[in-house]
């Protein structure tokens, strides 16, 4: 009897006289039934020719049928499962005078065969829920795989352990079928091939070849019956582990280079560190058995994450990077600062020997936080399949690469799992790949997690599990196409478990007998993977030994060549470790692209087009919420005005970008509406469930295509597959908005690894763009602060270097500096912190004219009120930023002081704009100079504007302070406390002198 089930727990052993009651538990409920009359009427004498076969279909249909309604059956019959039910033994449950004719022994047959079949099948079960619980996965025979020692008693499958099933010794030469009735979910077994039925000994033989040898399978979990019945026809039919002698061939070649690549390297650097695959080689040809099965399938191009282990393994004989440029990165006269070269990354298209395919090859570079890179490859992925048309992931795919402790420990395996079937996220299956050390660094897994396997986390997405010995190379080789074909037919993700170890310790500096003495004991014994395969071609006669010792000669002087080359410092140069470069985007006509800013105007009328489009609905018959169409009344009002706020400035800005043809996506929690409900760039119909319409789309007839996408509850996981997705292309806008800009904070890993050092770490330029809803307005600590601190800490220009201003400065410190993005011939990161209050303040709007051709972004917005009809007279400048000038102004125009003070807003903050500060200083020759801000002094912008501003002035004059005074939380939680430091720090700012008195 099949049922898919979810746990793994233990059964009680099953007698003869509970058979007819587990039965009826086991049946499920739901079950359709089409009963045949003639057959549910008949009485047991008629059953007799149907008892003398192997088959107890009509057997079990009758019990079947006693258990939907007794009187559906026979009288006799009833009495018979009556009897049965109670415990009667067998021979003895049919007490009635049997008819003339009918035998005993027949009645007898009919209730064992009911007792038996079940029982078996059970087994049969179980052998494929929990198989991989007894096999033997580790390749040093020491330690267990799901971390419990004890052997489920349920698949014991010794003689003497028959009874668990109720089973005997004489059974086992007995023969079952290997299919049951129509009545039940199917539980047909594929282990008989063309046979339908066999001996028990032989079942238990064939799932144990199955499911307990060196591939432990974990899939009846998955609540999908067709994709069970897949995996099982992939694991149980006789001789589906048979390959041709040009596949062992093959293997074993790849094996001769994976092994003797870490060799080559351990005998030119025996003193550094290289992360080397020793103890897991077969990771090379599990992961070009993939790539071979994938291109076969129609995939040509693959993207790759992985942690550090093994990776320049995979560069060499993988991705095929030339191996002198990798020998090269072990040379200290390397230019440019890069990372170390086991984090870096490689692009390289070449043709896949084994289908005479080309396919593309792209490893994305990962610092050491080891699965940061999960989300960056998926988002990379999308792109990729966006950018060509791959609407089902049949052309692009992505492999990732883990290490069985940081899969089981790090969230970011969680959360990026859980974005493989969301419909703007999913890469339509990913292939990953544990190189299961069994232990992280110098932790035992038994204390490194909780679940019995590291992978047990991908059963959330109902995920395929392979559990397989690494040592046993074609065993690695069949799951690895199972998997491949899994993911081509499904498009989901399936996960290889390749149970290894670690030869060397963490890296090969590391003394590991310091803290696993038993386990390093044994390491030392173990023969090395490629030695024992070797042997076992050799036994076979698949290869001979000088065949054998021929091709890790050959191998060998390929090693040597590229390390003779590797010494030419022509070739010493870190741009051969692009991970996404960018052809023809840094050049025009084959000249490098001019340094200039060109105007971001438009011309009113496509301004007011836009404006059209934002303010109405392009669908017929589309009935919008009565609350949006007072929003959309209030936009159009605007364009009627020539007057935009910052909603509409943004749709505009999106629009014509997608009227040029530059793809616009847009991510984040809650985009769609926006969080603070003015953004609506979806509409839904209010009759209609799920009908939707997206106006951005309606801008011109051939647009590019605007994706706006709510995310998943997940700031690390989204923000790093959006910056993955802005590495496709530089020609697409890609933007992610925190709900609040304080929620970064759980993506700061993605900030600080990828974002902040990416050009200076990986040689890349990225246009992703951050939008931060940023302001103190009394709603406590949390959702005040995005931290902008934080940002201008990491950025790296210099506060003590006035840059001397040329004609193309603006541009060229853009160039410099490591974040911002504007229209230019480079991408760089831009942080942008939004407003919260000023979507709806009266005075936060723009006037067209603002908008239009020869306009430019201003990098600062000086005063243009009285006080610059008199500047000599002006007493005091203040600068500032953001939400605080609009509550500086109120407070001058309250104080009568408009012509005394000058307040500007500096709107780019890095690069700093050194030339418009100086030049703004030097207006006012008479002016003291004040810093506002209503962030806490110890945040906010002050530490860094401070050193620049001096700077700029040549410190002839002293930068003053007007503030909140420092604090550990961004804002306080009590109203009328921030109402009071408010007041506090506006007088500091236009009543200087007292503040000085007070200093």
């Amino acid at each position: 009897m099949h049922r898919l089930r979810t746990c793994a727990a233990r059964l009680r052993p099953i007698t003869a006289s509970q058979t007819a009651k587990n039965l009826s538990q086991q049946r499920p409920a739901a079950t359709p039934r089409t009963f045949q009359p003639f057959r549910c009427y008949t009485a047991p004498v008629a059953a007799e020719p149907f008892l003398n076969g192997t088959s107890s279909n009509y057997v079990e249909e009758m019990y079947y049928a006693w258990l939907e309604n007794p009187k559906s059956v026979h009288k006799s019959w009833d009495i018979f499962f009556r009897n049965a039910n109670a415990g009667a033994p067998p021979g003895t449950a049919y007490q009635s005078p049997p008819p003339m004719g009918v035998s005993l022994a027949g009645l007898a047959r009919a209730q064992s065969l009911v007792g038996a079949q079940p029982n078996v099948e059970k087994l049969v079960e179980d052998h494929l829920i929990r198989g991989h619980h007894v096999a033997q996965l580790d390749p040093l025979g020491i330690m267990d795989a799901d971390l419990d020692s004890c052997v489920p008693t349920d698949i014991i499958t010794s003689s003497d352990k028959l009874g668990f099933y109720g089973l005997e010794e004489s059974d086992l030469d007995k023969v079952f079928r290997l299919h049951t009735t129509t009545f039940r979910l199917p539980t047909t077994t594929f282990i008989g091939g063309n046979e339908s039925a066999l001996p028990l000994r032989e079942i238990i033989r064939r799932l144990e070849m199955a499911y307990c040898q060196h591939i432990g399978v974990e899939f009846m979990f998955i609540n999908d019956l067709d994709q069970c019945q897949w995996i099982r026809q992939k694991f149980e039919r006789p001789g589906v582990m048979q390959f041709s002698l040009e596949e062992k061939r093959t293997l074993l070649a790849r094996m001769v280079r994976s092994t003797r690549f870490e060799e080559f390297l351990q005998r030119k650097w025996s003193s550094e560190k290289r992360f080397g695959l020793e103890g897991c080689e077969s990771l090379i040809p599990a992961l070009k058995t993939i790539i071979d099965k994938s291109s076969d399938k129609g995939v040509d191009t693959v993207i790759m994450g992985m942690p550090h282990r093994g990776r320049l393994n995979v560069l060499a004989n993988v991705i095929r990077k030339e191996l002198e440029q990798i020998f090269c990165q072990f040379d200290s006269k390397l230019e440019g600062s890069g990372d170390v070269k086991y984090h870096l990354g490689m692009y390289h298209r070449r043709i896949n020997r084994v289908t005479d395919r080309n396919i593309t090859l792209s490893l994305v570079a990962n610092p050491s936080h080891l699965e940061a890179v999960n989300p960056v490859v998926q988002g990379k992925t999308k792109a990729e399949q966006f950018y060509c048309g791959d609407t089902d992931g049949n052309r692009v795919m992505s492999i990732l690469l883990h290490g069985d402790a940081a899969f089981a420990g790090q969230g970011i395996v969680y959360e990026t799992f859980h974005l493989s079937d969301l419909p703007s996220y999913s890469t339509h299956g990913t292939v990953h790949v544990v190189a299961n050390n069994q232990i992280g660094f110098t932790t035992d897994p038994r204390m490194a997690r909780s679940s019995p396997y590291p992978t047990d986390v991908a059963r959330v997405v109902n995920a395929p599990i392979f559990h397989v010995n690494a040592d046993d190379p074609e065993a690695v080789m069949y799951v690895c196409t199972v998997a491949a074909e899994w993911r081509a037919t499904f498009h989901k993700d399936v996960v290889v478990d390749l149970v290894c170890y670690r030869r060397n310790g963490h890296n090969e500096m590391d003394e590991p007998m310091f803290t696993q003495p038993l386990m390093y004991k044994q390491i030392k014994k173990q023969k090395g993977v490629l030695q024992k395969y070797a042997e076992k071609l050799i036994a076979e006669g698949a290869v001979s030994r000088q065949e054998y010792e021929e091709e890790i000669s050959k191998y060998d002087k390929i090693c040597e060549e590229a390390h003779a080359r590797s010494k030419d410092e022509k070739i010493l140069h870190i741009k051969h470790w692009l991970d996404s470069p960018w052809p023809g985007f840094f050049t025009l006509d084959g000249q490098p692209k001019s340094m200039s800013c060109p105007s971001t105007g438009l011309p009113e009328e496509e301004l007011a087009h836009i404006g059209q489009v934002a303010s109405s609905v392009p669908v017929e018959d589309f009935t919008i919420h009565g609350g949006l169409s007072r929003i959309l009344k209030g936009r159009a009002d605007m364009i009627k005005n020539r007057t935009v706020d910052w909603a509409l400035g943004e749709y505009m800005a999106f629009g014509s970008l997608l009227k040029e043809g530059i793809h616009v996506r847009l991510s984040g929690q809650d985009v769609e509406r926006g969080t603070f409900s003015h953004r609506h760039h979806v509409l839904h119909d209010q009759n209609v469930d799920k009908r939707i319409c997206i106006p951005m789309n309606h801008v011109s007839p051939n647009q590019a295509l605007y994706t706006v996408c709510n995310s998943s509850l997940s700031e690390y996981g989204v923000l790093g597959f959006e910056l993955g997705f802005a590495m496709a292309s530089p020609n697409a806008l890609v933007l992610w908005e925190a709900q609040f800009g304080d929620f970064h904070n759980t993506a700061q890993c993605i900030i600080d690894q990828f974002i902040s050092p990416g050009q200076a770490k990986w040689v890349r330029q990225n246009g992703i763009v951050l939008l931060l809803p940023h302001g103190m307005e009394g709603m406590g600590p949390e959702h005040s602060s995005a931290r902008p601190e934080r940002f201008l800490q990491m950025c790296n220009d210099d506060p003590d270097f006035n840059p001397k201003v040329t004609d193309d400065f603006e541009v060229r410190q853009l160039y410099d500096c490591n974040w911002i993005v504007i229209l230019l011939p480079f991408r760089k990161p831009l942080i942008v912190f939004t407003p919260k209050s000023l979507l709806r303040h009266p005075e936060a709007k723009s006037n067209f004219d603002q908008m239009l051709p020869g306009t430019h972004f201003q990098r600062m917005i000086p005063d243009d009120g009285p006080a610059t009809q008199n500047p000599s007279e002006v007493k005091r400048i203040v600068f500032c930023t953001g939400k605080v000038y609009y509550e500086l102004a109120r407070e001058r125009k309250a104080r009568n002081m408009e012509d005394s003070v000058a307040i500007t807003r500096i709107e780019q903050l890095s690069p700093f704009p050194f030339d418009l500060v100086k030049a703004e200083t030097e207006k006012y020759p008479n002016a003291d100079l004040v810093w506002c801000q209503e962030e806490h002094k110890n945040q906010g912008y002050y530490d860094y504007v401070k050193p620049r501003m001096c700077t700029t002035i040549d410190r002839a004059k002293p930068v003053w302070y007007a503030g909140r005074e420092p604090a550990a939380a961004p804002a306080t939680g009590n109203k009328n406390t921030h109402l009071l430091e408010l007041k506090r720090f506006l007088d500091t700012a236009f009543n200087l002198d007292a503040f000085k008195d007070h200093v």
